[in-house]
C-alpha cells in the first residue's frame, strides 16, 4: 500500500509545491518592492482565493467521479466526466469575465487597507481574471488525471506552468517596469500555457479512449451525452454540497485577510508571511489527500473494504510523519525561510513575534487536509460540508468570544493572536470532526 500511497503522492507534491509558486513567486517578487506591494498582492490573491476555492469542486468532485469510475471500469462514464466538468468550467468562467466590474467592487468592501494598497490590488485583480477560462480548465483537467490515477501528467502541467509564470513575472516586472501589473499578466500568460499542455496529454494519453466510446469524435455527440439531466443531477448534488464547504473556507480565509488589514497595514504584510508557511505545508500534504482522493474513489468503485481501510491507515501515518518533519523545519529554520519572501527589514521584525504560530500550523492541521483527500474520494459531499459548518463556526465563536473577554484585545498584537488562535481552532475542528464520520461517510460506501 505504501508503494502505491508513494507512487500517486510523491508526483502529487511536486505538484503541489509548484501550485504555490504562483503566489509565492509573485509574493518573492513584490516582497523585494514595499511593504504596500506585499499587501496588495495578499488582498489581490486573496479576491480569487475567495472566487477560485468556491469552484474547486470543479477539481475534487470530478477526481472523486472519475476514481470511482476508474475502479469499477466504466470507462465511458470517465469520458462523460471529463467532458461533464470542462463544459462547466468553461461556462462558470465567461460567467466571471461577465461580473468582473461587481466582484471588484464587492472586493473593496470587503477588504480593507490604505488607498494605495487598495489601487494596485485593482489593477492585479482587472489583469488576472481574464486567466479564469484556464484557471477553471486546469481544475477540470487535473481533477480528472487524478481521478484516472495518473498523478504525473498534473506534475508535468505545473512545472511547465511554474517556469512560464517565474519568467513572464520576472520579464515584466524586472525588464518592462511593468510593476504589480506585469506579475499578473505573468500569471495570465502562464495559466493558458498550462491549460494548451494538460489539453494535449489529454488527446495524446487518452484520445484512443475518447475516440472508442465516441467513434466520431463529434463534439455535439460527447456534450449531449455527458450532459444529460441525470447525470448532471448527481454531478451538481455532490458538487453543490462541497461548492457550500468551499464557501465556508473561502469565507475564513478572506476573513483573516479582511481582519488583519483592519487592524493595520503592518499585520497585514505580517499575516501574509505567515500564510505562506501554511501554504507550503498545506500543498505538500494535498500531496498525500490527492493520492487518498485516487485510491479511496478507486476501491470504493471497486468494492474493496480491506484496501480501502489500508490506504486511510497508510495516509494518516505519512501524515503524521511529514508533520513532525515540518514541525521541526519552521523551528530551525523558519527565520531563513522567512527572509526568502520579503528583505523589507521592518516587515521581518513585526513578524518574528508571531513566528511560534507556524510551528502549531502541522499539528492543527494535518488531519484535516488528509480527511478532506478521502472524503472527497469517497463523494461524501454532505459530510464535508457538515463539519465545515461546524468548523468555520468553531472559528468565529473563538476569534469573537476572544475579544469580548480579553481586556486588551484593541492592541494589535494582541488581536492578532486571538486571530490566529481562531485559525488553530477552525484546523483542528475539521479534522476531529471528519474523523468522527469516517466509518460511515466513508467506510460503508465500500460495502
Amino acid at each position: 500500500m505504501n508503494k502505491k500511497i508513494l507512487g500517486l503522492a510523491f508526483p502529487n507534491i511536486i505538484t503541489n509545491i509548484t501550485v504555490p509558486l504562483l503566489g509565492m513567486v509573485d509574493m518573492a517578487i513584490v516582497g523585494h518592492l514595499s511593504a504596500a506591494h506585499i499587501g496588495a498582492i495578499t488582498i489581490g490573491t486573496s479576491i480569487f482565493n475567495l472566487i477560485y476555492w468556491n469552484f474547486g469542486f470543479l477539481r475534487m468532485g470530478t477526481s472523486g467521479f472519475t476514481a470511482q469510475a476508474y475502479g469499477a471500469r466504466d470507462l465511458k462514464e470517465a469520458v462523460r466526466i471529463f467532458t461533464r466538468a470542462i463544459t462547466i468550467a468553461v461556462a462558470i468562467a465567461f460567467l466571471l469575465l461577465l461580473l468582473q466590474w461587481p466582484i471588484s467592487q464587492l472586493a473593496l468592501v470587503i477588504f480593507e487597507g490604505s488607498s494605495e494598497v487598495l489601487k494596485m490590488a485593482l489593477t492585479y485583480f482587472f489583469v488576472r481574471i481574464w486567466a479564469a477560462p484556464a484557471t477553471l480548465g486546469l481544475y477540470a483537467v487535473k481533477g480528472w488525471f487524478i481521478g484516472m490515477q495518473n498523478s504525473k501528467l498534473p506534475m508535468w502541467i505545473a512545472i511547465f506552468l511554474n517556469i512560464v509564470n517565474i519568467i513572464c513575472s520576472l520579464l515584466f516586472v524586472i525588464v518592462f517596469h511593468w510593476d504589480i501589473a506585469g506579475v499578473a499578466l505573468g500569471t495570465v500568460i502562464a495559466q493558458y500555457s498550462g491549460l494548451a499542455v494538460g489539453l494535449y496529454f489529454v488527446v495524446h494519453r487518452y484520445g484512443k479512449l475518447f475516440a472508442h466510446y465516441a467513434p466520431t469524435l463529434r463534439f455535439k455527440t460527447i456534450l449531449h451525452d455527458s450532459l444529460r439531466w441525470q447525470e448532471m443531477k448527481g454531478f451538481f448534488k455532490v458538487n453543490g454540497d462541497i461548492f457550500l464547504r468551499t464557501v465556508c473556507l473561502a469565507t475564513v480565509f478572506t476573513f483573516i485577510t479582511a481582519a488583519s488589514g483592519r487592524i493595520n497595514d503592518e499585520i497585514l504584510a505580517v499575516d501574509a508571511l505567515l500564510l505562506q508557511f501554511f501554504t507550503l505545508f498545506s500543498y505538500i500534504m494535498d500531496g498525500f489527500a490527492y493520492a487518498g482522493e485516487s485510491l479511496v474513489g478507486r476501491f470504493i468503485g471497486a468494492k474493496d473494504p480491506r484496501n480501502l481501510k489500508s490506504a486511510v491507515r497508510h495516509l494518516l501515518a505519512w501524515g503524521l510523519g511529514l508533520t513532525l518533519f515540518f514541525t521541526a523545519l519552521y523551528a530551525l529554520i523558519g527565520e531563513q525561510i522567512l527572509r526568502i519572501f520579503s528583505n523589507d527589514l521592518s516587515v521581518i521584525e513585526a513578524t518574528k513575534p508571531y513566528l511560534f504560530w507556524i510551528l502549531i500550523i502541522p499539528i492543527c492541521g494535518f488531519s484535516a487536509f488528509l480527511f478532506d483527500g478521502i472524503f472527497v474520494g469517497a463523494t461524501a459531499g454532505k459530510t464535508m460540508r457538515n463539519t465545515m459548518f461546524f468548523a468555520t463556526l468553531a472559528f468565529f465563536i473563538t476569534f469573537y468570544g476572544l475579544l469580548a473577554i480579553h481586556p486588551e484585545s484593541d492592541i494589535p498584537f494582541i488581536k492578532n493572536n486571538i486571530l490566529w488562535t481562531a485559525f488553530m481552532v477552525y484546523l483542528t475542528g475539521r479534522g476531529i470532526s471528519q474523523a468522527l464520520f469516517l466509518k460511515k461517510s466513508v467506510y460503508a460506501k465500500a460495502n
